[in-house]
């Protein structure tokens, strides 16, 4: 398990875009917001994302950047990100069920023909710039997720008041 204050696992990453993104290289001034997605065949993360898309100038005038990532292929990523309205969202794939286990997510087995084999459920890190944890939120399923304008509110409350990550003991 993650604790907040502790380094987190590096992350290295392919973009659709066909750049690369790697955590430890992240400046933000202060959080990497990284958004764990189950994948194309969800559509709860396609609405997600697309509130995602339409609130991302918000986090990154309070110093946040961000990124979505999926457990699957970059055929299926490079659909999302043409059939999804989420052109501003860098959005990495093949994030290994490995690695997935790593930072604690849920991992699923498909049950249905559209569901890739095994693929990640969803969950929320908010990343210092030094590389530790400050937040987390995880589920079980694509259901009950974090809200924007509330996660907006919390940074903005954390910021202004510097309040510590919590959980660490």
């Amino acid at each position: 398990m993650l604790k907040p204050r502790t380094k987190v696992p590096e992350l290295n990453l392919k973009l659709v875009n066909g750049t690369s993104w790697t955590l430890s290289e992240q400046t933000p001034d202060n959080f990497t917001m990284v958004i764990f997605y189950r994948g194309l065949h969800c559509p709860i993360c396609k609405t997600y994302l697309e509130e995602l898309q339409t609130k991302l100038k918000d986090f990154t005038a309070k110093g946040v950047n961000v990124i979505a990532i999926s457990s699957d292929s970059e055929e299926r990523a490079k659909e999302q990100y043409d059939k999804w309205k989420i052109a501003d969202i860098p959005l990495g794939y093949n994030f290994s069920i490995q690695n997935a286990r790593e930072w604690g997510l849920y991992v699923s087995k498909g049950i249905k023909d559209k569901e890739p084999d095994m693929f990640i459920e969803p969950g929320l890190f908010l990343i210092k710039p030094d590389g530790t944890l400050y937040s987390a939120s995880i589920q079980t399923m694509p259901f009950a997720r974090p809200e924007f304008d509330d996660l907006l509110n919390a940074i903005g409350y954390i910021t202004k008041n510097d309040y510590p990550a919590r959980g660490e003991a």
